[in-house]
């Protein structure tokens, strides 16, 4: 899998040994464990998918992780972009609107002893006022407008990374510059599952 990051561009040392040190197919229905390290998403229950390590791999290098950031994660899946982030040495609050996944996935991370993942289930596009500021903030989902609170909450210097259109997204790599400034990159095309506000219970 790592060999074939590299070969599709990703040249990060660090994110491939993190992505190289996670097992992904702990991450997956068995199902679909023989094709763990293929590059491809697949289905994890609730309408949502587990990316393929080429996105993964992609949007964490746009966080430029350095160990000790503290990270907002919205969208928290199956875990696995959590697992790699906390791996590069990062502590993770990550935020999860669908009630079952939130519980299977809290369950998962605690028992492969992932202890810097703090997962919350919320409304992920309110972003997470009662642990602000953040160094870095990822969205997993696809948004149709950024929002406002995500870029609220992060550090002047801290960067947010997030897919936003409706069918094909636009990678977005904001820099806050200052507490009223922000840069924004705007990089490849991607899909993602769409981004929803609210929260869905069991």
């Amino acid at each position: 899998m790592v060999d074939a990051l590299r070969r599709r561009g990703i040249a990060d040392e660090a994110v491939l040994a993190a992505m190289a040190a996670v097992p992904r197919h702990f991450f997956l229905d068995n199902a679909f464990e023989e094709h763990a390290y293929e590059d491809k998403p697949f289905p994890i229950g609730c309408e949502q998918t587990i990316s393929q390590p080429f996105t993964v791999a992609y949007q964490t290098v746009l966080l430029d992780i350095k160990n000790g950031d503290r990270v907002l994660e919205i969208g928290t899946g199956s875990g696995y972009q959590a697992a790699i982030l906390a791996a590069l040495g990062a502590k993770i609050f990550t935020v999860e609107r669908q009630e079952q996944l939130y519980f299977n996935t809290k369950k998962l991370l605690d028992e492969l002893g992932f202890k810097t993942v703090k997962c919350f289930f919320r409304d992920g596009s309110k972003g997470l006022a009662e642990k602000a500021p953040f160094d870095k903030v990822i969205v997993t989902a696809g948004a149709p407008v950024v929002p406002e609170p995500l870029k609220e909450q992060l550090v002047v210097g801290g960067i947010l990374v997030i897919p936003v259109g409706e069918s094909v997204q636009k990678m977005l790599k904001i820099k806050r510059l200052s507490v009223s400034e922000f840069q924004e990159e705007r990089l490849d095309d991607f899909r993602f599952v769409p981004f929803l506000k609210g929260v869905s219970r069991k």
